[in-house]
């Protein structure tokens, strides 16, 4: 099955902010992409807001998926073998 990518739509900066609240209300409810040119270059892009992540965000998302076996806060050298700290 291949997925068709939504085309994004071209708006010059005088027609947007002519028509502002209108464009952003049509890219929420299309979900299509709106590229905002100056003089025929892009120089914005506004996007749709994704989908509300999970009440699980990234801070913690790793608990329970390890295990931690040993000591973690002792250096792994002892001081007298780094070889930068020799006189």
């Amino acid at each position: 099955m291949q997925t068709r990518k939504k085309s994004i739509h071209r708006i010059a900066i005088s027609e947007f902010k002519a028509k502002c609240l209108a464009l952003l209300e049509e890219v929420q409810k299309t979900k299509i992409p709106l590229r905002v040119t100056r003089r025929g270059k892009a120089i914005v892009d506004v996007i749709p807001v994704a989908p509300e992540a999970d009440e699980r965000d990234w801070l913690g998302s790793m608990s329970e998926s390890i295990e931690i076996t040993g000591d973690i806060i002792s250096p792994v050298l002892e001081i007298d073998e780094i070889e930068a700290l020799k006189n």
